[in-house]
């Protein structure tokens, strides 16, 4: 059982943080609820998110707009990077869309923390449809502002050189 400290924190596990972080952002995102995305997975450094592609989505090739496809990715990054309990932004991004999505496709983004040093982490993103086809590959550079949890009065419990068990 997590208890308080004397700073009136509480420590839980890593996966309890990376849900509540989510818990926390999923209720003020309005972009994300709006374009229908829901979050199928959360995790320390990781987080899915799943799209069905909406006729309102398509663009004048009927393939749904890339611009789309880029907010079902960043989304999935901002969780991702979000999920240690540290105020986390976007520094950059770059998307390679290597296959158009139609209408009724069921996009689902996987985010994985592949580098966390300090302040700044790099994560990569692959976007695929309901038939496991590589979709879009993404990759996001965050910044991490310190001093700003997302989850005020949370901590991770750990030990060791992770940065997010600090």
């Amino acid at each position: 059982m997590a208890g308080l400290s004397d700073e009136g924190t509480r420590s839980v596990s890593r996966q309890a943080l990376a849900e509540a972080v989510r818990d926390r952002m999923w209720a003020s995102d309005r972009a994300s609820r709006g374009l229908g995305i829901t979050i199928s997975a959360i995790g320390p450094g990781t987080a899915t998110l799943r799209m069905a592609v909406r006729d309102d989505m398509l663009n004048g090739f009927d393939i749904c707009h890339g611009g789309v496809v880029t907010t079902l990715a960043d989304s999935t990054f901002a969780f991702a990077c979000n999920s240690h309990n540290e105020m986390t932004v976007a520094s950059g991004f770059a998307i390679d869309i290597v296959a158009p999505s139609r209408l009724g496709d069921v996009l689902t983004a996987v985010a994985a923390e592949t580098s966390l040093a300090g302040r700044t982490g790099v994560y990569d993103i692959t976007i695929t449809n309901q038939r496991d086809e590589l979709v879009a590959v993404f990759r996001g550079r965050s910044y991490r502002i310190k001093g700003q949890p997302v989850v005020p009065g949370l901590t991770a419990t750990g030990t060791g050189d992770d940065p997010s068990c600090r």
